[in-house]
């Protein structure tokens, strides 16, 4: 059995299954990218549900994982070399799991690099802007009198629609196949519509790509479960 006792996260969150992979998330859409790659993938893991709205990422037990204080992060019992691996930063932890199981990016070269360009659009730029305009949308942002903050994330998040669905243009998936592309980004554009409420603001119908990719990516059983993961606590 592994001994994940080196890691102090493990003291704050208890391994029940220190054998299977440990993920350290919420339910957001930065957290769910590596709930659905799991899913997806099919590698055991267990799930520790961390409250950031009590700010809990800043505990030093979690820091000392991820020095950036933030979700999602995870500890392969399983690592490389064989010994207990703890990584952070969703993109590379989406790149670390599709290497390690050899699903969700291509090996030929330029396929590959072309989803990595993807997944950084993804962390670079939907990511933050998206996030940005939610907090103006529907959270303490929302109660600014000047609009202009709120406007020019709206008019960033247009751009950034703009070039995701033109990609998406004859294409089911943004490169190629179904990849971590698409998982990177997924919950980012579910998010827009189903907890930011922004199909007005953003005249989300005018994209018509997305919303038939979107479309597909939310039938996946997969999707599914992974936008629920870790369950917040009753």
């Amino acid at each position: 059995m592994p001994d994940l006792s080196s890691f102090p996260i493990t003291h704050r969150w208890p391994a029940s299954h220190p054998d299977r992979l440990q993920l350290y998330a919420a339910p957001t859409p930065n957290g769910v990218k590596v709930s659905i790659m799991l899913e997806e993938i099919g590698l055991a893991y267990e799930p520790h549900f961390v409250d950031i709205s009590r700010n809990e990422s800043k505990d030093p037990s979690f820091v000392a994982l991820n020095p950036n204080g933030r979700i999602p992060a995870i500890i392969d019992p399983d690592g490389p070399d064989g010994a207990p691996f703890a990584l952070w930063e969703s993109g590379a932890i989406l790149l670390y799991l599709a290497d390690k199981t050899g699903q969700f990016i291509s090996m030929v070269p330029t396929q590959r690099y072309e989803t990595l360009a993807w997944v950084f659009f993804q962390v670079s730029g939907v990511g933050p802007i998206f996030g940005q305009l939610g907090f103006f949308l529907r959270f303490a942002g929302k109660d600014y009198e000047d609009k202009r903050p709120r406007q020019r994330f709206v008019d960033e998040s247009k751009r950034l629609l703009g070039i995701l669905d033109a990609q998406l243009e004859g294409r089911e998936w943004i490169v190629n196949d179904y990849s971590i592309a698409d998982i990177a980004t997924l919950g980012w554009v579910n998010a827009l519509v189903e907890t930011y409420e922004a199909d007005d603001i953003l005249g989300l119908n005018d994209y018509s790509n997305i919303r038939a990719w979107l479309k597909r990516g939310l039938a996946r059983p997969a999707v599914q479960r992974g936008l629920h993961i870790p369950a917040r606590p009753a």
